[in-house]
């Protein structure tokens, strides 16, 4: 029970296959009490019987570029729970038919819409948590190797998941005195509603396994292991970091299994 007690607010859940219902299902076992919003009506239906299932409370359309929401949401939560001892960010948005082509013919338009959701968003909400944050805390977003390497097809994702990097760093550096811990999980390729919107996606899934030092593709619970840790007292000196959970793709530099047959057939000497 690594979270018995804490009080945990966890967005950006979609349905019974996203990172983010994943981790808050593992911390509701590991003791913790769930907070769990949805960001739009079309939602609400898939949502709402997941947070019942864990006995999450504050379930309230909470569209994070509506402030009056925002608003409502966490004055709910200040007034029941009086504090905040962790959150997961886990929200992330751009037209789908821009994550194919090339990143030059991205829009105006969507360039600034997926700023504003996939990064500026953990701003937005960090600010409101940290004040509920008193005797500390530990925030958690979710990024992806394609902000720190050019990955076909996901163009300006991966410049959203470059700021929403360089906000963890700044937002730790801010927040580390008053005790509150800020970090990323970078995961691999999962097959999710998020996932399923790049071009490609299965593909890169099948490519994925057959290049990481584990041989495997992860799963959610490599990932919600990962977010118990970093919501957990055990993590207490971490903050900052940008923890990658890919079966080890980010460390190589070569594709070692493509290498090793590339070897064993002998085209090495061609």
């Amino acid at each position: 029970m690594l979270l018995k007690g804490k009080k945990i607010l966890i967005t950006g859940v979609a349905n019974d296959w996203s990172m983010a219902w994943g981790i808050a299902k593992r911390a509701h076992e590991e003791g913790a009490e769930i907070a769990m919003p949805y960001a739009m009506p079309a939602l609400e239906k898939r949502v709402r019987p997941l947070a019942e299932s864990i006995g999450a409370k504050f379930v309230q359309e909470c569209n994070v570029q509506n402030d009056e929401q925002l608003d409502s949401l966490f004055a709910n939560i200040e007034r029941e729970w009086g504090h905040l001892d962790g959150m997961l960010h886990a929200i992330a948005f751009s037209d789908k038919n821009e994550l194919m082509g090339r990143y030059a013919d991205t829009t105006r338009e969507n360039f600034k819409n997926t700023l504003d959701i996939s990064a500026y968003s953990l701003v937005d909400l960090t600010r409101r948590a940290s004040k509920l944050m008193d005797q500390g805390g530990s925030i958690v977003t979710l990024t992806y190797y394609g902000g720190e390497k050019a990955v076909p097809n996901y163009n300006v994702m991966g410049v959203a998941k470059s700021a929403l990097d360089s906000s963890v760093r700044y937002l730790a550096s801010d927040l580390g005195c008053d005790g509150i811990r800020v970090n990323a999980i970078s995961a691999g390729p999962i097959m999710t509603l998020a996932g399923s919107g790049v071009g490609g996606f299965k593909a890169m899934l099948r490519l994925n396994s057959e290049q990481t030092p584990l041989c495997r593709n992860m799963t959610l619970d490599d990932v919600s292991g990962a977010a118990v840790y970093l919501f957990s007292d055990l993590s207490s000196a971490v903050t900052g970091e940008i923890h990658h959970v890919d079966c080890g793709y980010s460390t190589t530099g070569m594709m070692p299994n493509r290498l090793k047959d590339i070897l064993l057939k002998g085209l090495d000497e061609q």
